[in-house]
């Protein structure tokens, strides 16, 4: 449990120009009542760390003030912009979500640029929405609680749950996701679990994964055409959406290398919430896949979850 500590909580009534600190703010669905930056949409309440600060401070050798970058919220206790969407603050009933980290900076066009000569926001501020609003002031001390990426891993294999031979692929795809994971600063927990070529055993472990509400579940195994391929028949039912666009890139790319890629069945989708990639059993077709397949997990997580990052 990490806690972080309120310095202050600043207001402005027009955007682009430094905000001023005041008792306390008021957080409602809309964002900081009275706020500028207030409305329907993902940028709502803005953070910046006193640790961002300080750096900067001893750059521009002066003492900066808060809201002086525009923060609707200074905090001293975590590095703010290690963060990642998703994750978020809580103080008794309220909620904050982690919408953005940083932003694009408008340079010149910008009166806080202008007046402070440089801007820390866009590289380490960051955003949030609220989830659960409240009463909010100085002294106050939010919990921070990054959202835990539950990941399922699950090898198909009659052979390799028997213990004839050792299962490679679920171990790769495993560090490839922990790789994954860092590289975006996220929290994760990932579970793994070798079955046979089971119908009714995988159909309930996948029913288990989303009532347990995991993030993503990865099969790998039993995607071709042999009588025990049965991965991509189990799974289809039990999708919500289909996202047949990665599959079909993946067949398209490596299939126009290595003809063998073409006979892959492997499909993608949701059920529920939860992302469900089904991959070949070879560990070079498991480097391939995700080679493509982590490129839109990020976008996919933000969708399901309603975050529209466009506006």
């Amino acid at each position: 449990m990490t806690k972080v500590d309120i310095l202050s909580v600043n207001i402005s009534d027009k955007k682009g120009i430094v905000k001023k600190p005041v008792p306390s703010i008021e957080l409602n669905k809309m964002g900081v009542a009275q706020d500028a930056h207030a409305g329907n949409w993902h940028r709502q309440v803005s953070l910046l760390a006193q640790e961002s600060i300080d750096k900067f401070s001893e750059q521009a050798k002066r003492k900066i003030k808060f809201g002086e970058f525009a923060e609707n919220i200074t905090t001293r206790g975590i590095i703010l912009h290690k963060s990642a969407p998703l994750d978020r603050f809580i103080m008794g009933d309220m909620v904050l979500e982690v919408t953005q980290i940083g932003k694009k900076c408008h340079g010149d066009n910008c009166s806080i640029f202008r007046e402070v000569g440089n801007c820390v926001m866009p590289k380490e501020g960051i955003f949030c929405r609220v989830l659960e609003g409240g009463e909010l002031k100085a002294g106050d001390q939010l919990e921070y609680q990054p959202r835990i990426m539950k990941t399922l891993i699950i090898t198909l294999s009659d052979r390799a749950s028997r213990g004839e031979y050792i299962d490679k692929s679920g171990p790769l795809l495993n560090k490839l996701a922990e790789d994954f994971f860092n590289s975006k600063n996220r929290h994760f927990d990932i579970e793994t679990v070798i079955i046979p070529d089971d119908e009714e055993l995988l159909k309930t472990i996948l029913l288990k994964a989303q009532a347990e509400n995991y993030d993503m579940v990865f099969t790998t195994g039993g995607t071709g055409i042999g009588p025990k391929d049965i991965t991509p028949d189990v799974i289809k039912p039990l999708l919500t959406k289909e996202i047949p666009g990665i599959m079909e890139l993946i067949r398209v790319k490596y299939g126009m290398e290595k003809a063998n890629a073409l006979v892959s069945r492997g499909i993608a989708g949701v059920m529920g919430k939860t992302l469900i990639y089904t991959l070949p059993g070879s560990p070079k077709a498991v480097n391939e896949y995700c080679s493509e397949i982590f490129k839109t997990i990020e976008h996919s997580l933000y969708m399901l979850n309603e975050l529209d990052l466009h506006g």
